[in-house]
């Protein structure tokens, strides 16, 4: 297991489970599952073999291993190879690693993170064209190449 650092010095390792909601205000590198919701200005690293389900509000977010729920990064997103996810997410910045399987909506640049759903009556994120023209089927995860 990664040690604490920096950027991470929070850790839930890979035999705990976690259900309610979660503030902190560096880092947390999760290995294990939770389930709930997360409020940080942060960053949150989700480690290959977790599993998150939770609604996010981050100041960034990693994602290497299985999420499903709505995602909002202040600064950016990362999609690794081996993420697997399932929900709508809002970004400044988004990159997404060859590999990485998504399901759902994507709204992103400066904007996106200004005008949540719940503070504009604007047009709804399901209308907005997905990164690079891609519009995944919501019931079929897709591929990122």
């Amino acid at each position: 297991m990664a040690e604490a650092n920096q950027d991470f010095p929070t850790i839930l390792g890979p035999d705990a489970t976690f259900k309610g909601e979660l503030t902190y205000e560096k880092g947390l590198r999760l290995h294990g599952r939770l389930e709930g919701k997360i409020n940080t200005p942060g960053r949150l690293h989700v480690a290959k073999e977790a599993k998150l389900q939770a609604e996010v509000e981050a100041g960034a977010i990693i994602i290497e291993g299985e999420v499903h729920g709505n995602l909002t990064a202040i600064d950016r997103i990362e999609m690794k190879q081996t993420a697997r996810y399932e929900g709508d997410l809002r970004a400044s910045k988004l990159v997404v690693d060859e590999g990485a399987i998504f399901s759902g909506h994507v709204t992103v640049g400066p904007e996106a993170v200004k005008n949540r759903p719940s503070q504009s009556s604007g047009t709804p994120s399901a209308a907005r064209p997905a990164v690079g023209g891609l519009s995944p089927s919501p019931s079929q995860p897709q591929p990122i190449k």
